[in-house]
């Protein structure tokens, strides 16, 4: 018996059954599910395309989760002198905090000053930043005395301090986002699969794509899927699809690891965010207040090839401990980091190759004589722009109807301005109300899943209801962000969230087992030493619960 379709709704099964029909002809299929194609798939299906998005594995489960979970317009990128990627930043800055205000946040900035010139040189810098922003400006740059900037900080550094910058830029939840977008183009009538991993491109008689074949990489099965275009926003895999297309000679993109750590907030109290102008290597390095803890990065490391789980080297962490260690009273050491994530950009490669920093990361578009559509590049801030660029030349080259882009005023799914104070379920915007009914339905819910986290069981019903979880590392990893807050929390709470993930899936306990034992074997990865619990955590009985 075929499981009813809810229209418009998230459900991947519902999805499954409609790409199983082989006389769908989609007028925009989009291979990659990070920031980029989730746009896409957004602005195509919200223009009233048939759209679909295949995704080989979970949403935003590459470089789109791994961000510094900014949205900005990029401050070093005003230094470099690229005024037109920081006048669009600063624009996409603004609707990203008007369409998603449950997770784009306005977020303090201070730049502290030990020379007589420093507060001077960035505050003139900033101010222009803040100029650039115009009327979408989140606030007024400020000159601070010493004094001011100790009260604020009190952890900095203080020998030879002599004031700062106080400039604001956005912050948001990168994978949270990234999930809403995904809904949002559900809302619209939008297909998406996560799991689905394409295998090749078909081609017409005269060379042109008409389709993908792509496989289910939960069960193996195989799907032929026709197209009148296809579009290629797969990050730094975009020469992967590219060689599927045709032989080609050069990449287009190189590949960079940036890396996070993640601390205890005693290392830096407060509300405001830190940011270091100039590391050891003359990069820029952030101290972030995110979800309760310390979030610290990034790196810029060249590799000559990209992977799906890119892991930090030692070099990275020492970097960024060590130059982190220069501004504060309390210096952290390795043992002290709960978790430790890579993710990987794709840089837009120069005719004449450079160093990384100063690889483009303004956004790649191109299209194949084969018609395949390659978007490349950018950076999170810019997802919409770089989907409406590229939804606009999908129908110049495909002759699809002229459709205006309507992204720049659409809601994204949960958006609210009305959420409690400093709750940890305010990432949830619109549907907390729904979430709050489970809890009324049964109190158990309300349980807490660890004693260092404040998540609850409810979350875990309803992620894997509504938020096409297959999983157990896409809720700890991409849905609660527990994995990369603290990596042992993380290991500590699988054994309960797989119980009820089980439950919900119908699977059984064998399921619950492996995807435990795989969890924690990737957890490995974002710790800085190995961690195995000494005793399994006893499972507890979690209530059956209808689908609200």
């Amino acid at each position: 018996m075929k499981k009813e379709i809810k229209e418009n709704s998230f459900d991947r099964e519902g999805f499954l059954q409609i790409v199983k029909d082989p006389s769908i002809l989609w007028d925009i299929i989009i291979v990659g599910g990070g920031a980029t194609g989730l746009g896409v798939a957004l602005d195509a299906a919200s223009r009233g395309f048939k759209t679909l998005l295949l995704e080989q594995a979970d949403f935003s489960s590459g470089t789109s989760s791994r961000s510094t979970k900014l949205a900005h317009g990029g401050v070093r990128y005003l230094a470099q002198g690229n005024i037109s990627l920081v006048n669009e930043a600063l624009y996409e800055r603004g609707l990203m905090l008007k369409n998603a205000p449950h997770l784009v946040k306005l977020l303090p900035f201070i730049i502290p000053s030990y020379n007589w010139w420093g507060k001077y040189f960035y505050g003139i810098g900033l101010k222009i930043y803040d100029w650039m922003a115009r009327k979408l400006r989140m606030g007024k740059t400020v000159l601070l005395k010493s004094r001011e900037v100790k009260e604020i900080m009190p952890d900095i550094k203080k020998t030879g301090l002599n004031g700062g910058v106080l400039y604001f830029d956005g912050q948001f939840d990168d994978s949270r986002l990234a999930i809403n977008l995904a809904q949002t183009s559900a809302e619209n009538g939008g297909v998406l699969l996560n799991y689905m991993k394409v295998t090749s491109l078909i081609k017409d008689d005269n060379g042109k794509i008409s389709g993908v074949t792509a496989q289910d990489v939960i069960n193996g099965e195989e799907f032929t899927l026709k197209s009148k275009m296809v579009i290629n926003a797969t990050g730094v895999f975009v020469d992967k699809i590219l060689k599927m297309n045709s032989d080609i000679k050069d990449p287009i993109v190189t590949t960079s690891q940036g890396i996070h750590l993640v601390l205890d907030r005693s290392f830096f109290r407060g509300d405001h965010a830190l940011m270091i102008p100039s590391t050891s290597d003359g990069r820029v390095l952030f101290a972030v207040p995110w979800h309760g803890h310390l979030l610290v990065g990034t790196t810029d490391t060249p590799l000559d090839s990209a992977s799906m789980e890119p892991v930090a080297l030692e070099s990275e962490i020492s970097f960024v401990l060590k130059n982190l260690s220069t501004y504060l009273e309390k210096k952290p050491e390795k043992k002290d980091i709960l978790s430790v994530f890579a993710g990987l950009r794709p840089l837009v490669v120069p005719e004449k190759e450079k160093g990384t920093k100063e690889i483009s990361r303004d956004h790649k578009l191109m299209a194949s004589p084969s018609n395949l559509i390659t978007i490349t590049g950018g950076k999170w801030t810019t997802y919409r722009k770089m989907a409406e660029d590229t939804v606009d030349e999908a129908i110049k080259i495909g002759n699809l109807d002229k459709k205006a882009c309507r992204t720049m005023n659409l809601k994204i799914h949960g958006n609210t301005n009305i959420l409690p104070k400093n709750s940890h379920l305010d990432i949830y915007g619109s549907d907390l109300e729904n979430i709050t009914k489970l809890i009324k339905n049964n109190s158990e819910l309300n349980a807490k899943l660890h004693p260092e986290f404040p998540n609850i069981k409810a979350e875990i019903v309803w992620i894997v209801q509504n938020e096409m979880v297959v999983t157990l590392e896409d809720v700890l990893a991409r849905r609660l962000r527990v994995l990369f807050l603290n990596a042992k929390a993380a290991i500590e709470m699988a054994p309960e969230v797989a119980h009820i993930m089980a439950e919900e899936l119908k699977k059984d306990s064998n399921w619950e087992l492996k995807e435990v034992k795989k969890f924690t074997e990737l957890a490995q990865n974002y710790l800085p030493e190995p961690y195995y619990p000494p005793v399994p955590a006893t499972k507890t009985e979690s209530p059956k619960l209808k689908k609200i």
